[in-house]
């Protein structure tokens, strides 16, 4: 009752201060835990709308805390703070921006790393320019888009040839921890430097509940090799509160639209979906949300479809841009029918399956090429590369179907031992260490020589060994091949006799 009545006093007293612009409303907070307060007073306040806390007694204008309107309720508001509660009290006055939640976006965030609500981390600075779009935005139409029809270059041969990935695809990237999900964005992020600068995607990372350690070292290695002149690096780390987890993967969204919406072309990896969707389960049961549809697991899906439903491939009067989602999910034990893998997978446009056998056999990069799959297809490739990977996948189809039927078998006929033995020296060859991207027109000139059989007499052992003496050699002598292929993006008949001289030459 006290309470309540130095509240109506506190009202009475603001309505004779020009504190706040005329008409704002002005609630209290009932009670307050977990990161997550419930607000009595506002009955005009909207979904996602921001509104600001301060301590009474106190000016209204400073010292002010965001907070995140999520539930609308009959009497009361609940919100998620999008920062440290640990100073907020019962009492505390709550006021309307009349704003939705909004980030800042704009060239000069790139080369940064910042948090969800666009504050710099990176010790180098304010960010410079006011241009901010909301964290929610509507998904392009239908009829604003067109099919997509160019390859994104990720400098990984097993992906480029057989999983190609589009610009304005989304595709996912997923598999059990510590396989090499991170690394293998890091590399597809480091391989940009390979494209062309006016046709090279900005690229948006966003990092949600990872170590901040690990973020830094990222941040680190991109900056070394010249690629966060490109890139933005938003970071949600584990120590962060689950609200800004939450809003991590829309406030890198627009910042990556904003580029999108300019006629650029742009690749905005989520690391990881699965940590958002522990947040969102932590949001909904504190804000004590039923479960069913308007909670997890129910909405999980609405969450991350209308997230992802946000890239595409916009149409010339448009102006033409791409916003191309690489979405990365964590499975436990390779279980990729429970809840938020399944969800995603119907979601997106394919997947790039990364499994634990193949990883701990040695194979890196740990793709399954039996479960992974781009629904986009080879829309998305060069002609030179659809040239090469139509024939390196049906070898290595055979290779897998024969390599299970005759493990056990001694006398083989020499057809199925020769694609036995082709097989084994392609999936050799598709290994890839980490920051060994390779450049479209040399993919093509490797793959094209295990089509042609000049692989067919290295020992399997000594493959990668011949395939790094065989670039040094392209490099060399064959650079007037290369920069056909890389200019044309095309495999004449007269340049496969040119590439067969060189092979004749090398061997």
């Amino acid at each position: 009752m006290a309470q309540d009545h130095i509240f109506d006093i506190l009202q009475k007293e603001l309505e004779g201060k020009e504190l706040s612009p005329k008409g704002e409303e002005v609630g209290r907070i009932i009670s307050v835990g977990d990161g997550v307060v419930q607000i009595e007073g506002l009955p005009n306040a909207v979904f996602s709308e921001m509104v600001e806390i301060t301590r009474w007694p106190g000016d209204l204008n400073t010292s002010a805390t965001r907070a995140l309107v999520l539930n609308l309720e009959e009497y009361t508001v609940g919100a998620v703070v999008l920062g440290e509660d640990s100073k907020i009290q019962e009492g505390d006055l709550v006021r309307r921006t009349g704003k939705v939640l909004s980030v800042p976006v704009g060239e000069s965030l790139l080369g940064r790393a910042v948090n969800p609500l666009g504050v710099p981390l990176d010790g180098k600075g304010s960010i410079a320019g006011k241009e901010t779009l909301p964290i929610e935005r509507p998904a392009p139409g239908v009829l604003d888009r067109q099919s997509v029809n160019t390859s994104l270059a990720t400098g990984i041969k097993v992906i480029d040839a057989a999983i190609p990935i589009g610009r304005g695809q989304r595709e996912l990237i997923i598999g059990d921890r510590q396989i090499g999900k991170t690394a293998l964005v890091e590399d597809i992020i480091l391989n940009q430097l390979n494209e062309p600068a006016e046709t090279r995607p900005i690229c948006v990372y966003v990092a949600i509940g990872q170590r901040a350690s690990k973020v830094a070292q990222l941040v680190g290695e991109l900056e070394e090799r010249g690629a966060m002149t490109y890139t933005i690096v938003v970071m949600a780390s584990a120590s962060d509160p689950a609200s800004l987890w939450f809003v991590a993967p829309f406030a890198g969204c627009s910042m990556a639209e904003y580029f999108r919406d300019k006629g650029k072309d742009v690749l905005i990896v989520y690391d990881d979906l699965s940590k958002h969707a522990w947040a969102w389960r932590q949001l909904a049961l504190l804000l004590r949300r039923p479960p069913g549809r308007e909670a997890y697991p129910g909405d999980v899906f609405y969450l991350h479809s209308r997230l992802l439903e946000r890239a595409a491939k916009l149409s010339r009067e448009k102006g033409g841009g791409s916003l191309t989602a690489l979405p990365i999910v964590e499975t436990q034990l390779g279980d990729v029918s429970s809840y938020i893998p399944t969800n995603v997978i119907s979601i997106t446009d394919g997947q790039i399956y990364l499994e634990s056998d193949l990883f701990s056999k040695g194979q890196r990069p740990a793709v399954n090429i039996g479960l992974s799959v781009s629904r986009v297809g080879s829309a998305a490739q060069s002609k030179a590369m659809k040239k090469v990977a139509s024939q390196l996948k049906l070898d290595l189809a055979q290779y897998q179907e024969l390599a299970a039927f005759v493990q056990f078998a001694q006398d083989l006929d020499p057809a199925t031992k020769k694609r036995i033995e082709r097989g084994s020296r392609i999936t050799e060859l598709l290994k890839q260490g980490q920051f060994g991207v390779l450049p479209m027109e040399e993919q093509v000139c490797v793959l094209f020589a295990a089509n042609q059989g000049v692989l067919d007499e290295t020992p399997v052992e000594k493959v990668r060994d011949f395939e790094k003496r065989l670039l040094e050699y392209l490099r060399n002598n064959g650079k007037k091949v290369l920069k056909t292929i890389r200019e044309s993006k095309d495999l004449s008949e007269e340049t496969q006799e040119q590439l067969q001289q060189l092979f004749h030459g090398f061997t």
